[in-house]
């Protein structure tokens, strides 16, 4: 095929990623396999596969599985080239037992969800991804702290009798500090078990202290982001950054309730058969932004004071008379 053939020929491209390299197959418009290589996933392997796709025909989207993991990279690059990113999701299961698993079958498959228009979802760009750096470093001080506070717990269940009774009626942050400032003396089961609760002790105090900072730097980079969503009743930093990093920087993808729900798991999906009538859960999208925001003491702090309540107060049925307390 000549270059003067390419020129006129439109063609699209698939991409299965991986951490070291990433696999690159081109259609036709009309579906036919027309090549595919390998690259790595360094920049000059992203100019080189660009190149790869740009010699075939022009470019009408690439279908990139992974957008946001090993993919991410490539997807920034060919987006900064003009190109139309689409997420693609990997094949199911039926299709995977009926053609197999290779990295040029699933980049081959990549390229024709993108041609198909089965692929049309929007990937997420990099514009949150500092929060979404903090938040999860966030998230993981909290585990780690309550992952050792639930170690003293059981240590002081099996320690000896004096070290049970003298902690037994110390709680939280009064417990922590005592277990900090020991000072291990008497046998050698004593010391040990005294030990190890100094050691955890001592590590709950600096996780405390690194989550206090983490969310300090959250809540700057979420009011800097989007200070509307920031000032709204009853959201705090875990809450915000956590809606931020589920939208990826692109507000198009809420346009509706329905899109929302869609997007955090919780739409309801048909699932009738014969005479039974009744939906179902959607097994998708991220379902984080539907939890408690129980991570952070700073999430339910108000960033405005909270509106008036309009709703109509309820009467008591016709005929009755509400008892007051006094009667």
């Amino acid at each position: 095929m000549t270059s003067a053939d390419t020129a006129d020929q439109y063609v699209f491209g698939g991409v299965d990623s991986h951490a070291d390299t990433l696999h690159v197959a081109v259609v036709s418009d009309s579906g036919g396999h027309l090549a595919d290589a390998e690259f790595t996933t360094t920049a000059a392997g992203y100019a080189a596969a660009l190149a790869f796709l740009n010699a075939h025909g022009q470019v009408t989207a690439i279908g990139v599985e992974g957008t946001s993991s090993y993919g991410a990279g490539f997807t920034s690059a060919a987006r900064s080239h003009g190109h139309l990113v689409v997420e693609v999701n990997r094949p199911d299961r039926a299709e995977r037992r009926r053609i197999g698993k290779s990295d040029p079958i699933d980049a081959y498959a990549a390229a024709r969800a993108a041609l198909s228009g089965r692929a049309s979802s929007t990937p997420k760009d990099d514009t949150v991804a500092g929060i979404r750096a903090l938040h999860n470093a966030t998230r993981s001080a909290v585990k780690a702290r309550t992952a050792a506070l639930n170690q003293i717990t059981h240590i002081l269940f099996t320690a000896p009798d004096s070290i049970r009774a003298r902690f037994r009626h110390l709680n939280g942050t009064d417990r922590t500090d005592a277990l900090a400032r020991l000072r291990p003396a008497g046998d050698a089961v004593h010391v040990a078990v005294l030990c190890a609760l100094k050691s955890l002790a001592r590590r709950v105090k600096e996780l405390t202290a690194e989550h206090e900072e983490l969310t300090r730097a959250l809540d700057r980079e979420v009011t800097t982001h989007n200070p509307g969503l920031r000032a709204a009743y009853g959201v705090g930093p875990d809450t915000a950054a956590q809606l931020l990093v589920t939208a990826g920087g692109n507000p198009e993808r809420m346009r509706t309730e329905a899109s929302f729900a869609a997007l955090c798991g919780a739409a309801p999906v048909p699932a009738s058969s014969g005479r039974t009538n009744r939906h179902r859960l959607s097994r998708g999208g991220d379902r984080a932004p539907t939890r408690p925001s129980t991570a952070s003491p700073w999430s339910a702090w108000p960033a405005t004071p909270a509106p008036a309540s309009t709703s109509l107060v309820r009467l008591p049925p016709a005929g009755r008379r509400r008892r007051s307390s006094g009667s």
